[in-house]
């Protein structure tokens, strides 16, 4: 059985070429096989000039296909296409969302540019030298499970995979991060700035540099003294604006980003150095602190 498929708003051409009696006859006539303009005239009663004006509608409309046969001389022949029509009264359905999530690790950053106190530490120790700006460019540092600094930032860069032609609707970012004082201190509270591809999207201030009770993650080594843990924060940009946790910081939409016309997203977490309260900056891994994850991006597309 062949069976032809409409939405509402493709229906009504042809609900127009159905709404004639004689028409809905000639499909039926049409059922027993194809047919000429003079077979249909004579077995509807009807004159020839009419079948023929109703067929060329019904051929819009794209219920009945003709061709041109051979026999004495040339006949057009027409014969029905379709033996069911099926209308979806719903609504012109909207092209599914689709989401594409990438964890980055913390130590994978392409850029950065930090100020003491600042140091890199792995799940096992210390990398490098703490409070020395050249440890943040060790090779090691892909390994680092938690990252800390009194001002500047880390810049990342991430693989852009929303298909071609796609529309972004919305893009988030999910880290673990807290105020930075030495050792650690409860209240300190730090202005940290959020990029994507170099737009300022807002500034949230972390209360507190996180310590006095352990992590749950962070490793048996760390000293109890030192930053423990911090808060999971979800940074989003969509069509409405610019949001961390759901408040809104600016008035930034995902358009400005311009995330279909890069091979990268870039993302920079930092602390600037003429902010009110540069109070620094620290951000976890999947091993450390209390949320057994990375840098977490999640973008929304149709």
């Amino acid at each position: 059985m062949r069976v032809l498929h409409l939405t509402l708003e493709e229906a009504l051409a042809v609900s127009k070429a159905l709404g004639n009696q004689q028409r809905m006859e000639m499909l039926s006539v049409l059922t027993e096989g194809p047919k000429n303009v003079n077979d249909i005239a004579e077995r509807l009663e009807i004159p020839f000039s009419t079948a023929a004006v109703n067929i060329k509608k019904l051929e819009e409309a794209g219920l009945i296909a003709t061709e041109i046969v051979p026999g004495r001389g040339s006949q057009k022949m027409s014969s029905k296409r379709f033996d069911r029509i099926v209308i979806d009264l719903a609504s012109k359905k909207e092209a599914p969302e689709k989401f594409i999530t990438l964890e980055m690790p913390i130590g994978n950053y392409v850029q950065c540019e930090v100020e003491p106190t600042c140091g890199l530490a792995s799940e096992n120790g210390i990398i490098s030298i703490i409070d020395d700006q050249r440890s943040f460019f060790e090779p090691d540092r892909k390994d680092a499970q938690i990252i800390w600094f009194r001002a500047g930032f880390l810049e990342y860069h991430f693989p852009n995979r929303v298909p071609y032609g796609s529309k972004v609707e919305e893009i988030s970012l999910s880290v673990e991060m807290c105020s930075e004082a030495p050792y650690h201190k409860l209240d300190w509270p730090s202005d940290i700035t959020c990029w994507i591809n170099g737009i300022e999207i807002g500034t949230w201030t972390s209360p507190s540099d996180f310590g006095g009770e352990r992590g749950f993650l962070t490793p048996s080594w760390w000293e109890d003294y030192n930053t423990q843990y911090g808060m999971l924060k979800q940074w989003k940009v969509n069509e409405s604006g610019s949001f961390v946790d759901s408040l809104y910081i600016s008035d930034h939409t995902v358009q400005t980003l311009q995330l279909e016309e890069r091979p990268y997203v870039s993302v920079t977490f930092g602390v600037k150095r003429d902010a009110e309260k540069v109070g620094g900056l620290n951000i976890f891994g999947s091993k450390f602190g209390n949320y057994e994850q990375d840098l977490l991006m999640k973008i929304k597309y149709s």
